[in-house]
């Protein structure tokens, strides 16, 4: 597989949030890869008061200010962690959230972005991981297949802006959230 370059990542949010559905997220731990296709995303800007990064840079989203291209991990409720993919140009606070993936090579439950990220060891230490490295312990291959329909819907798990319709799933996809 080939690995998405910075380029990918450096467009418009939402069309990359489109983008990253098929594409195979890898996770090297403990020696082993983890690889898993991307089946659902949420796209998040600035501009959005349920983006993060919608109040300025906070030690929190600091990270989703850098330049397209790398990981923006979170700590939620106090006991979950979200992987987010930074996307467009340094000083926007833009990103994805992976809600779900589709595990290729092991076995656990992925429907969720809190179900994912434990199933794949994802934690704050990720925070900042450049997506576009194979010496990276987190990175995105490019999908070698797109033979599927996006479904577009509202955002979930969210008050503000949830009607904003940024979240893509692969349609029929069993891996998606409910």
């Amino acid at each position: 597989m080939v690995l998405l370059n910075k380029n990918f990542y450096l467009k418009d949010t939402v069309e990359v949030a489109q983008n990253l559905l098929g594409c195979v997220l890898c996770r090297e731990f403990e020696g082993k890869i983890y690889k898993s296709v991307i089946v659902e995303t949420e796209a998040y800007t600035q501009e959005d008061a349920a983006c993060h990064a919608y109040r300025g840079i906070t030690p929190r989203c600091e990270v989703m200010y850098r330049k397209g291209g790398v990981a923006y991990v979170y700590f939620i409720y106090g006991m979950h962690y979200c992987v987010n993919v930074v996307t467009e140009k340094q000083g926007r606070g833009c990103a994805v959230l992976i809600r779900a993936v589709e595990p290729l090579n092991y076995e656990a439950k992925t429907n969720g972005p809190a179900r994912l990220c434990k199933a794949l060891n994802i934690t704050k230490e990720l925070n900042g991981a450049d997506l576009t490295s194979k010496t990276s312990p987190l990175w995105i291959e490019k999908s070698e297949k797109n033979d599927f329909e996006i479904v577009t819907s509202k955002r979930i798990g969210i008050k503000q802006n949830a009607e904003y319709p940024w979240r893509f799933y692969i349609k029929n996809n069993g891996w998606v959230s409910a």
